[in-house]
């Protein structure tokens, strides 16, 4: 059993910034680790919009107007009203926990939109508003530009219009089906929205979404506006087409009819996914068998009926001009990857239809500033995958951001009711069964409750503790609050974990990134002090590292700084500082080989060597005490 201990908590009223730094005996009183656990203390339809000079002014380059397509089949139930726009002057967050709408959209749901949409209306591309996602709960929220795959539909994106419209304005581009536009052509259509938003707001950054063709547009669109600050998110680009059987047989397809229908599953995979995969979109993991069961008839039934009636309007010389278009576009994009200066984040599938191994790593090597997470056993229409979240994604890797600069504290977006089910009720639950966490804590009358009743509801607030082996204990620590206190627990982290090539170039979601996911920033003061100012929970271990990492025969040990570093800002916001210990992990694991033994073995030294000389240094003044 693993077991948390709240202690008394201290709570200082809050004083001016000049006053004397207070000595730590004269306002609490640590107890060891030994003796913590014998004695506690008390305590519907799309909106239309003009992203250009001639969008906005009627008349003007007619050719070049952007129009809105309905699409009124999709709709969601209406927003909390915590979400709702609140007046001038006040701050604007997301709320913990909050309905994020991801696993609601089914497969019908996605025909019933397609089928909205103009299959032929003799127009050029245009953008659209989803009126799913609705208005961003988030002040300043950036601009989300989606670009689509080889379809061109737009409304792959569907699944996850709810979750991305709370923290941005989400603009998808939709290219018709009979549309004969040369890649250059879309090209400026794209360029000159990306050129026009960033005149009308230049210090907001514009995301960029890209899903094949669309990344290779992605890519083009950031060589031509190095000085706009871009971030593209790009989905399995095509830019390997050149390298496909598809590039081999491409000259053959020109003696095909133009006017025979494409009806073969596997041919239009290539357009609209996996036919299997996709029928599994709403099928949530806590469903019974029978729920699921219908849930996947119903949307195989749906797909079938897609299938049949996308094979009808698409011709060959449709999928002929796709394929082109596509080859033109990678060409294009290869040739430009040097001048791409934007923030690059790369998300590749293990199972793709249009691009090799070899690709992801290529795309890293050559781009200036690119991330990279890959989905193995995700297939090549990733953004239709059922279990994938974009919004999770962008979170973890730290890309979301809504000025030139990323602020770690103010542009954190906490977690949505279905990342939490999703990394506490699937991927730790077998870690919680082990662990088994008991969290007890101290009310205003001595009485010890088994819950968080004595910790305050509101901050600021600073938990004081220190680190089990391997920091075990935390997962379980922001789970509590999570799940009783619907409070995100703002852990001061190593810089460690923000920085440096920790993790590996073929990773999903990594622990770093669940890291930052709930909520952990680098332990500085500025970032501890806007964390006060905003009233958040925040969590110090001010042994850090070194006491997670302990050695042979230091278990409960703490090692603690000399000197106070957080006394100041704490009286400064009249801060409750509550000390807290946990027991039971140092009790049933053992340290059988520490860093002293490892640094002695040649391989392993030379290893460890390698990877910390990216890593900011550990603290070494401090005193240690048992």
């Amino acid at each position: 059993m693993f077991m948390f201990f709240f202690c008394s908590c201290q709570s200082f009223p809050q004083q001016p910034e000049t006053n004397k730094l207070l000595k730590p005996s004269s306002m609490l009183k640590f107890k060891p680790a030994s003796s913590m656990s014998s004695s506690i203390a008390p305590h519907t339809i799309l909106r239309p919009f003009g992203v250009s000079p001639a969008g906005r002014y009627p008349g003007r380059h007619a050719r070049s107007r952007f129009r809105a397509s309905s699409a009124e089949a999709v709709n969601w139930d209406k927003k909390p009203e915590s979400s709702k726009r609140q007046k001038k002057g006040e701050e604007t967050r997301l709320v913990v926990l909050c309905d994020d709408g991801f696993g609601s959209v089914t497969m019908k749901d996605y025909l019933e939109a397609v089928r909205a949409l103009p299959k032929d209306d003799g127009g050029p591309p245009r953008w659209f508003c989803p009126v799913d996602c609705g208005q961003p709960v988030v002040r300043n929220a950036p601009l989300l530009l989606f670009l689509p795959g080889t379809d061109g539909v737009g409304m792959e994106l569907i699944l996850h219009h709810k979750s991305l419209g709370m923290v941005f304005e989400v603009r998808c581009l939709h290219i018709p089906v009979s549309d004969r536009t040369p890649f250059r052509g879309i090209l400026q259509i794209v360029d000159e929205s990306v050129k026009y938003e960033h005149a009308l707001s230049p210090k907001r950054p514009i995301f960029v979404i890209g899903d094949s063709l669309g990344g290779c547009l992605a890519i083009s669109v950031a060589a031509h506006n190095t000085k706009i600050d871009l971030v593209l998110i790009l989905i399995n680009p095509g830019t390997s087409f050149a390298k496909t059987p598809v590039q081999a047989i491409l000259p053959l397809l020109d003696l095909v009819p133009s006017n025979l229908s494409v009806t073969q599953a596997h041919s239009l995979r290539y357009l609209i996914g996996e036919t299997l995969k996709m029928a599994m979109l709403g099928i949530q993991n806590d469903s019974s068998l029978q729920e699921a069961q219908q849930k996947f008839s119903d949307g195989l039934s749906s797909m079938l009926t897609l299938t049949t009636e996308i094979g009808v309007i698409i011709r060959m010389d449709t999928v002929v001009w796709k394929l082109k278009l596509l080859k033109t576009a990678a060409a294009y994009a290869n040739s430009r990857l040097d001048a791409v200066q934007a923030e690059v984040l790369l998300l590749v599938s293990g199972n793709q239809n249009l691009a090799q191994s070899g690709e992801a790593d290529r795309l890293f090597k050559m781009l200036k500033n690119c991330k990279v997470r890959y989905f193995r056993n995700q297939g090549h229409s990733l953004l239709m995958e059922y279990d994938f979240n974009l919004l999770t994604v962008i979170k973890g890797v730290n890309v979301y951001r809504r000025s030139q600069k990323r602020d770690v504290v103010l542009d954190y977006l906490p977690p949505t009711f279905s990342e939490f089910k999703k990394t506490f009720g699937d991927d730790f639950k077998q870690f919680n069964q082990l662990l088994s966490p008991v969290i007890l804590s101290t009310l205003q009358n001595g009485k010890i409750v088994h819950s968080l009743a004595g910790v305050p509801d509101k901050g600021p607030i600073l938990f004081v503790g220190y680190h089990q082996l391997m920091a075990m204990e935390v997962s379980s620590l922001v789970e509590g609050f999570l799940r009783e206190k619907k409070a995100v627990v703002r852990a001061l982290a190593h810089e460690a974990f923000f920085v440096g090539n920790l993790g590996t170039l073929r990773e999903e979601l990594s622990l770093f990134d669940v890291v930052s996911m709930y909520g952990a920033v680098p332990v500085n003061p500025i970032n501890t002090y806007k964390l006060f100012k905003r009233n958040e929970f925040v969590l110090l271990y001010p042994g850090g590292v070194r006491e997670a990492l302990h050695r042979k025969g230091e278990g409960y040990w703490c090692f603690w700084p000399d000197k106070p570093e957080f006394v100041r800002m704490a009286t400064r916001f009249g801060v409750t500082i509550i000390p807290f210990g946990c027991a039971g992990e140092d009790d049933f694991l053992e340290v059988v080989v520490d860093y002293n033994d490892q640094k002695n073995i040649p391989y392993l030294r030379d290893w460890i060597k390698t990877f910390n000389e990216d890593l900011p240094t550990i603290r070494s003044e401090f005193t240690s005490f048992p």
